[in-house]
């Protein structure tokens, strides 16, 4: 099944840098909240992880996952889109402090978050320009020192299957994943090589080799590049199946599958959600689940976390680094600056196998401070003194709208 095209026109934004509503709470606590986050972080002080995508995580998550049998279990962290509009750039320009582009200052607040974890994985969302040749909306090139900012922060992958992976056909597709490569991270989803194509992102969590598959409803109505029709997975329900399948034997232990799916602005999964999640979901081979977790994208605000056929499903996470958001309405729409990270605690089988099972679901609601730039660990800025209770209070009823709390989703800092 393919997902529908969706609206080409994304989100409406404003090209020009306007304070956000919010702007004057968020500063006014942002420097306590970046000052705790940075005595908070446990990696070392140049951003990078305290192990390589490929090695053996953090030993304090990989205690959270328990061990049976000598594995070790461990905790990934995955977060929503990174849609860098033309302010974003601006500001990333600004923090570089002279030529250049420096993303990590935006990402700090979480930080602490991303770098604890043993797997990290995000979105990006856009493909990147060269030599200053950088737009926003409506067709992204975004500066290639995104990756950095993203290794910084302590991300080891990111889906790049989305409704702009084609925004500057294949030339942007080889800059994205060469710049990725050039700074640790590894991805999904787009490809330069046939070969490419046919492998997910391979990652080592605790004891855990993980697959990492990404696809697209869309995009946007560009055509695949003449003779490179894999350039971008496309969601295929079948083809989604056979891929984690393959990847199962190939030896992978845990398959997460991030999907660009759903309907923008829209806070309740829509039909073919549903419908997709619940197929994928309910595939299995010889009784073991051939999917382990799904990631959703896409919708720019947060949706809800459930667990479906006993995965669990986070249908939208948000936008994690946007622009000025205005919905199909033509109104500036703050919904488009919350996002959540979705964090599981996996715990190896009991038995040789035996399924890695999520022992822990959790939910970290963010926000994006327009004005001060700036990605906000809600909780931790609403113990520091930030108006910002009901930007967690609308985050947690829409995330646990489908009964996510009584399947043990919490909310976590």
């Amino acid at each position: 099944m393919t997902q529908r095209t969706g609206n080409p026109r994304h989100s409406r934004h404003a090209h020009h840098t306007r304070p956000s509503r919010h702007s004057r709470q968020g500063i006014a606590v942002l420097a306590a909240v970046l000052a705790a986050s940075a005595a908070a972080c446990s990696g070392p002080a140049d951003g990078t992880r305290h192990v390589t995508p490929h090695a053996t995580g953090h030993p304090a998550a990989s205690a959270a996952g328990g061990t049976t049998g000598g594995q070790r279990g461990f905790t990934l962290v995955a977060s929503g889109d990174v849609l860098p509009h033309t302010e974003i750039i601006e500001k990333a320009n600004a923090d570089a402090g002279g030529p250049g582009y420096d993303f990590a200052p935006m990402l700090s607040g979480v930080k602490p978050v991303v770098s604890k974890a043993d797997l990290a994985i995000c979105h990006m969302e856009t493909v990147y320009g060269a030599d200053g040749d950088y737009t926003g909306y409506p067709t992204f090139k975004s500066p290639p020192q995104v990756a950095r900012g993203l290794r910084a922060t302590g991300y080891d992958a990111c889906s790049t299957a989305s409704n702009h992976t084609l925004d500057d056909g294949a030339a942007g597709i080889d800059r994205t994943l060469g710049a990725l490569d050039r700074a640790g991270v590894r991805h999904a989803g787009s490809a330069r090589t046939a070969a490419e194509s046919r492998s997910p992102g391979w990652l080592r969590a605790g004891d855990a080799r993980v697959a990492h598959l990404a696809y697209t409803y869309g995009t946007n109505g560009f055509p695949q590049p003449e003779g490179r029709p894999w350039a971008v997975n496309m969601i295929v329900r079948q083809q989604i199946v056979e891929d984690a399948r393959a990847a199962r034997k190939a030896g992978a232990d845990v398959v997460v599958v991030s999907l660009h799916w759903g309907t923008e602005w829209q806070d309740e999964p829509d039909e073919q959600q549903l419908r997709l999640g619940g197929e994928l979901t309910a595939s299995r081979t010889g009784g073991r689940p051939d999917i382990d977790l799904i990631l959703g994208t896409h919708a720019h605000i947060p949706q809800a976390y459930e667990k479906v056929n006993g995965t669990w499903v986070i249908y939208g996470m948000g936008d994690q680094i946007a622009g000025e958001m205005f919905n199909y309405d033509g109104a500036q729409d703050p919904r488009g600056n919350e996002s959540t990270i979705g964090r599981f605690t996996f715990a190896p089988p009991a038995r040789p196998g035996g399924r890695w099972e999520v022992r822990k679901a959790e939910f970290v609601p963010q926000w994006f401070d327009l004005g001060a730039g700036r990605v906000v660990n809600v909780n931790q800025a609403i113990g520091r003194g930030a108006d910002l209770t009901g930007v967690r209070d609308r985050i947690r009823r829409v995330v646990l709208s489908r009964g996510a709390a009584e399947d043990g989703l919490t909310m976590g800092e």
